[in-house]
């Protein structure tokens, strides 16, 4: 099975985790969880901020593999146990827009980074012939 890596320039680089996968045998891309960081990391604010924040991360990643999130499938929300619900959906709908998805929502105790309040991963369907076309793409 071919898989291509997508680490945006955009986004934070780290050698652990890739911020997108395409596996090419089902042309589906599985964003990893994006979390309210830019390239310098965890940005200021609240829930809100890192909600729409996560979402435009998983939006570039979308962006490099060559789609919107109108070919996302599936969305996995993961929120800090203390965080409002309600806040992060307000913030999630002025930036993913009209684009409804198969969602989870789940709550956890914490995150890998302490400071997170909520961490969000994709499932994208792929045309067939769309190609990543990130400067970060490897195969």
């Amino acid at each position: 099975m071919a898989v291509t890596h997508l680490d945006p320039e955009r986004l934070h680089a780290s050698p652990f985790f890739s911020q997108g996968v395409v596996a090419e045998t089902g042309r589906t891309l599985y964003v990893g969880g994006q979390n309210g960081t830019d390239s310098e990391g965890m940005i200021e604010g609240e829930l809100a901020e890192q909600t729409t924040q996560a979402l435009r991360n998983v939006l570039t990643v979308l962006e490099a593999a060559g789609v919107g999130p109108e070919q996302v499938a599936k969305l996995t929300v993961y929120l800090h146990a203390e965080a409002d619900p309600q806040v992060g959906f307000a913030a999630a709908q002025q930036v993913w827009g009209p684009h409804p998805t198969a969602i989870t929502v789940l709550r956890v105790v914490g995150f890998a980074r302490p400071e997170a309040l909520v961490e969000i991963e994709a499932i994208a369907a792929l045309p067939w012939r769309a190609a990543p076309h990130s400067p970060g793409a490897v195969s």
